[in-house]
């Protein structure tokens, strides 16, 4: 009976309809959470993809590392001498013991690993094994650590465990030059602080939420008090292959956040985002001083790490609108859209739902859905290869 069953399922997986945006019904519910299909994306999606890492300030030092981890991979980007910026895998050659536990710190000049003591050069090369000159045909170029691509973005560091992978700049042409309006401290910023929090819910869950402007008016308090600060009329949801934007004007206000706006410096104005498949996002809210990322990076097939970061321009004070806006959506609305992760990765195991209809109107307007059926079809194409197989 269950092979039965499965058997109707994976048909129905199959005939998944992504041709008419505005007829299609959502992936079928088995998507989010069935953990072959979670290690399918493993092998389709993770590891051939582009993952943000870091931003430069961040890195900015001889030595300065951050140790990025997703599934069963473990990658450092560190400062090299010679300025450049390196990553490889956070992984001793000799017995394949992880170099490093710490996110985020200074390393010096060296590697060395804590089982062993042999040392590492900060671009991977091997420096030196305790007794390999005892051995027979042991070459120190041999066994450097080994590589991982990595390329820069509007100064956030990226890798990619694809040695094959066309370049990042190539997946998304026109992002920097979309952006830009909207950062004008993108070249001079800082990190100030990570903020990571552990969802009980599939990495899709959380992309699909923050793609769609469709429950900004109709879901909790602080949705609507964003939403405030937007002319929905003008707000805009646009698709361009690999990436995506969000955006909208701001509604005049004098208090934003709590906090008057008057007299305070602010990168913009407008509520913008821009997401880079599959799975990170540059944004900044309406009249704060900060340019924020976030991430939705996988830890099984219904839970995930989402990490919050901010950055505020170097040669200004982070002023009180941005503290409180920063505030607000660490201890409002990230909370709040939390839960409403929670609520549909609870209610998709339901035998009362499978597939829904995407609310994506003709003009696709601010309150459609046509983002998320974009995303769908992309995880599809990646999972199933072309339009529909």
């Amino acid at each position: 009976m269950n092979d039965i069953k499965n058997e109707m399922k994976t048909k129905k997986t199959l005939e998944w309809d992504n041709k008419d945006p505005e007829l299609s019904l959502t992936l079928p519910s088995r998507y989010f959470f069935d953990p072959i299909i979670f290690e399918k994306e493993t092998e389709k999606i993770f590891y051939p993809s582009w993952h943000f890492v870091c931003h430069k300030s961040e890195i900015s030092n001889i030595g300065d590392f951050i140790k990025f981890d997703i599934l069963k991979e473990s990658i450092l980007v560190i400062r090299a001498p010679d300025g450049s910026v390196n990553a490889m895998h956070n992984v001793c050659r000799h017995r394949g013991t992880q170099l490093i536990q710490k996110r985020r710190g200074n390393t010096k000049d060296m590697l060395i690993c804590p089982y062993h003591a042999w040392s590492y050069n900060l671009d991977g090369s091997l420096r030196y094994a305790p007794r390999s000159e005892t051995m027979k045909n042991f070459s120190k170029k041999d066994w450097g650590l080994s590589e991982v691509l990595i390329e820069e973005f509007a100064g956030f560091y990226f890798v990619n465990f694809d040695k094959k992978a066309s370049p990042l700049s190539d997946d998304i042409p026109g992002a920097y030059e979309a952006m830009r309006p909207y950062f004008p401290d993108l070249k001079d910023i800082k990190f100030i602080e990570e903020v990571d929090m552990l969802v009980d819910a599939n990495w899709k869950v959380i992309v699909d939420n923050a793609i769609e402007g469709y429950h900004f008016k109709l879901s909790g308090p602080h949705h609507k008090d964003l939403a405030a600060l937007i002319d929905f009329d003008k707000y805009e949801l646009n698709a361009h292959g690999k990436w995506w934007d969000f955006k909208g004007p701001p509604v005049p206000t004098r208090k934003a956040f709590g906090e008057t706006i008057e007299g305070q410096a602010y990168q913009t104005d407008w509520f913008y985002n821009i997401q880079i498949w599959p799975m990170t996002t540059i944004y900044a809210f309406p009249y704060a001083d900060a340019i924020g990322t976030f991430n939705e990076i996988p830890i099984g097939p219904e839970k995930t790490l989402l990490r919050f970061g901010h950055y505020i321009p170097q040669n200004r004070a982070q002023n009180k609108l941005s503290k409180a806006a920063i505030k607000w959506f660490n201890e409002k609305l990230g909370p709040e859209d939390i839960d409403l992760n929670l609520y549909v990765q609870r209610g998709l195991h339901s035998s009362g739902f499978d597939q829904g209809r995407y609310m994506i109107d003709a003009e696709r307007s601010s309150n459609s859905e046509h983002l998320l059926h974009h995303f769908h079809s992309l995880v599809y194409r990646a999972l199933h290869g072309g339009d529909k197989k």
